[in-house]
């Protein structure tokens, strides 16, 4: 049996399938939006329209690399303000044209830079985490490799939160956690049994709603398996959501994120 530390290894290897490939593989005549109309367009966040089979829908992701040189340009995954920003631009949009939103996450954090926090990184998370509880239309994220912090949770306020097998979500890594509790960060691995940042450990606790199966050792030694389960998953889930009244979706949203402002009261 796998450690959670295992886990966390496989999540973050470089070689996991990234956000484009499962929106290129999943849904089809993908267009793809540039910029958020502010500043710039930040290339660790991708988004766009596209269809899942006759549905038309505003897809978004997170965007890792597979070599030093992608990743430099994704800025390793780690979004810029900016990047959230176009994010909620198509959301937006979305909303306007009554598209449900389907999120892919994978990210170790939003980027801390002093340029990024100067043009208002918090505010930018901020925004959307309060914009997303209230839009009108179906939203789905899943995590599809890390899932860290504010970073991620600023694509996951939705109606349905997903987790690939071997993905990870927390409130931050087991590095940090383990340098701030015990200032060792060399106890990284007893962080992350402690954390409960597994998808078992998640779906327990109802942070997560499903869990998607991945092949021995992770999504990338099969990558069409995942893929195929996400592409049928999504379709059946869309149909569901997009058949529920409005205002209900809302409720139920906000009374699944409330639930965790009254566990720590």
């Amino acid at each position: 049996m796998m450690s959670a530390f295992d886990i966390v290894k496989i999540a973050r290897k470089i070689s996991r399938p990234s956000a484009l490939e499962y929106i290129n593989y999943i849904f089809n005549d993908f267009i793809e939006f540039h910029g958020d109309r502010l500043f710039r367009d930040d290339k660790a966040i991708v988004g766009g329209i596209a269809f899942l089979g006759d549905i038309p829908c505003t897809v978004i992701g997170i965007q890792k690399g597979h070599t030093i040189e992608e990743n430099i340009e994704r800025n390793f995954g780690s979004p810029h303000p900016e990047g959230y920003r176009k994010a909620l631009r198509l959301m937006k949009q979305a909303e306007k044209f009554n598209r449900p939103v389907i999120s892919f996450i994978n990210t170790a954090g939003a980027f801390c830079g002093i340029g990024a926090e100067e043009r208002g990184q918090g505010e930018a998370i901020a925004k959307n985490l309060f914009e997303m509880s209230g839009m009108k239309i179906p939203l789905i994220s899943i995590m599809i490799g890390e899932g860290g912090s504010g970073g991620a949770l600023a694509l996951a306020v939705s109606d349905k939160v997903w987790i690939l097998e071997n993905s990870i979500y927390s409130i931050l890594s087991p590095e940090g956690f383990a340098s701030i509790l015990w200032k060792d960060s060399k106890r990284s691995e007893e962080a992350a049994e402690i954390m409960k940042i597994t998808a078992q450990d998640l779906l327990e606790l109802g942070v997560v709603d499903k869990i998607i199966d991945e092949a021995d050792g992770g999504a990338q030694n099969n990558f069409e398996y995942t893929a195929d389960i996400i592409k049928n998953e999504l379709f059946n889930e869309i149909l569901k959501l997009k058949e529920k009244n409005i205002e209900k979706l809302i409720e139920e949203r906000y009374n699944r994120f409330r639930k965790f402002g009254e566990f720590s009261e």
